[in-house]
């Protein structure tokens, strides 16, 4: 027999500002990767990893966006470990396209 539980959660104001600060940053961390991806492959180069984009990222885009040390640095990490995943299996399943932004 399966279960399963539907949760609501009721956020107050600060906590839907941050939740959406969280989504905005991972949402540029992804679009930001993507684009690094996609060129890697237009330039017949190696697929950056998880690691080494968040490395990138770190170094080039947190400096000139402060808006990233407002959220937890998983948020970023996350998506892009995504991204990884998303890479990984556009290229293991025939028929699925590339990631999209």
């Amino acid at each position: 027999m399966l279960k399963s539980f539907k949760t609501r959660l009721n956020l107050n104001n600060k906590q839907r500002t941050l939740v959406a600060k969280h989504a905005g940053v991972a949402r540029h961390a992804w679009n930001w990767g993507l684009e690094i991806c996609l060129d890697a492959l237009a330039n017949n180069l190696k697929l950056p990893t998880a690691i080494d984009l968040h490395k990138r990222l770190v170094a080039e885009v947190k400096s000139v966006n402060p808006w990233y040390y407002e959220v937890s640095k998983c948020a970023p990490q996350e998506a892009l470990r995504h991204l990884q995943k998303a890479f990984q299996s556009s290229f293991t399943i025939l028929g699925r396209g590339k990631p999209k932004f």
